[in-house]
């Protein structure tokens, strides 16, 4: 497929990425379906696959992608860890619908349930391990694109793409590998420029990995947080205890801050006795005089005697 375009040849970075993985190595058992892609036996019994070949299936299967109109009606999944995170990349980069973890048995064939699709084509990482979406999409005739190792069957696989999909390194390089072809053929990125994404993004991290880096970022944003002084006029650092105006801060600027009246205190009020009647401590003891209403004008103010006083209070 590639042979006479040097733009869809395979370069010696790329050659390099493959070896540094561990791509070209499968399994020692070897199906008859997948020794044509085997290019020579080790001694140790390990067989090695064929560069050429892999990278031709990988351009076939990345024009197969970009010939459908909508990114959405393309699903794919991977039941392994390995290949889950490499999946939800790959989604977010193309567009794709992604799958990680366990298949839902009936998402292609039972209409009832919620969950069920209708792809125009299914893509998976391994075929041995995801043979239940591989048969429901055998019954309504969906193209099916693998990666295969050795030892993967061919069943029902429409395109198969030789590689090591054991390993967390070559599995991750090999979805980064086909959105980075689909993404050249939409014309979405450039073949002159390296893509900007790090095949690391699609590797396979440990839990552990994950807790340990975020419990180093907190730890590296706490030592920031106790590293920060004040700085003065000058631009240097002052005492933990010194301001730029040269008072501490245990130290009030006019005095002693408890001899200074609090601001917004209400101050003590002085009991009052109007009209000569009892003093406020005396609650339970009737006023004698009339008391005023504070809402009427003062034009309508007027004197009364006590008893009425005593019956309106």
């Amino acid at each position: 497929m590639s042979a006479g375009c040097d733009t869809l040849s395979m370069k010696e970075d790329d050659v390099k990425k493959l070896l540094a993985a561990s791509a070209h190595l499968g399994d020692s058992n070897v199906d008859f379906q997948m020794k044509q892609y085997v290019y020579k036996v080790k001694q140790d019994g390990a067989p090695i696959l064929n560069l050429k070949k892999m990278w031709e299936k990988l351009l076939l299967a990345a024009r197969v992608i970009a010939a459908i109109e909508n990114p959405a009606d393309i699903i794919v999944l991977s039941n392994k860890p390995f290949g889950q995170r490499a999946i939800l990349k790959f989604a977010y980069y193309t567009g794709a619908n992604a799958i990680a973890g366990r298949f839902t048995p009936g998402t292609f064939t039972n209409q009832i349930q919620a969950a069920f699709r209708e792809p125009r084509l299914l893509i998976v990482s391994d075929p041995r391990a995801d043979h239940q979406p591989i048969t429901e999409a055998s019954y309504v005739n969906i193209p099916i694109i693998g990666f295969c190792n050795t030892n993967s069957p061919l069943k029902y696989i429409d395109v198969a793409i030789p590689c090591n999909n054991l390993g967390k390194h070559a599995i991750g390089l090999m979805w980064w590998f086909l959105a980075r072809e689909v993404l050249r053929l939409r014309g979405t990125i450039s073949r002159d420029i390296p893509w900007d994404v790090m095949p690391d993004l699609f590797f396979y991290r440990e839990p552990e990995e994950v807790e340990k880096d975020e419990q180093l970022k907190i730890e590296a944003e706490g030592q920031t947080g106790d590293q920060w002084t004040s700085v003065g006029a000058t631009g240097e650092p002052l005492a933990d205890s010194t301001v730029a105006g040269g008072e501490q801060w245990g130290e009030a600027p006019g005095g002693d801050w408890g001899a200074e009246p609090v601001p917004g205190s209400v101050p003590t009020a002085i009991p009052v006795t109007i009209g000569g009647g009892p003093a406020p401590d005396e609650w339970n003891v009737a006023p004698t005089t009339a008391t005023r209403d504070w809402g009427a004008d003062d034009s309508e103010w007027s004197a009364a005697d006590g008893k009425g006083a005593a019956g309106n209070w």
